[in-house]
């Protein structure tokens, strides 16, 4: 799965707890999953375990704490799902 593969999904996920998807016609990786797109903090939670459902990975509380922006969480899934960022060959 692509690095763009993963932002689409994780989009798609966050679809469900923006009270304005207009919003999400322009997120970049620095769009403040919070600030920018105004979900609920409580839902934060949520949004967490949905992504470890769809992408079959666990993140702890330390990593989940550390999520702020979309690219936080493609980082993240790329991590724990051993995608390679893009510009990365395997020997990197």
């Amino acid at each position: 799965m692509s690095e763009e593969q993963i932002k689409l999904k994780v989009v798609k996920i966050l679809a469900r707890y923006v009270k304005d998807a207009s919003l999400l016609d322009k997120v970049t990786s620095e769009t403040n999953i919070l600030k920018d797109l105004k979900v609920n903090s409580a839902r934060i939670v949520d949004i967490i375990i949905k992504c470890e459902d769809v992408f079959g990975a666990t993140i702890d509380d330390d990593e989940a704490d550390r999520i702020m922006t979309i690219g936080d969480v493609v980082r993240l899934i790329q991590e724990k799902t051993g995608v390679k960022p893009a510009g990365l060959s395997a020997g990197e």
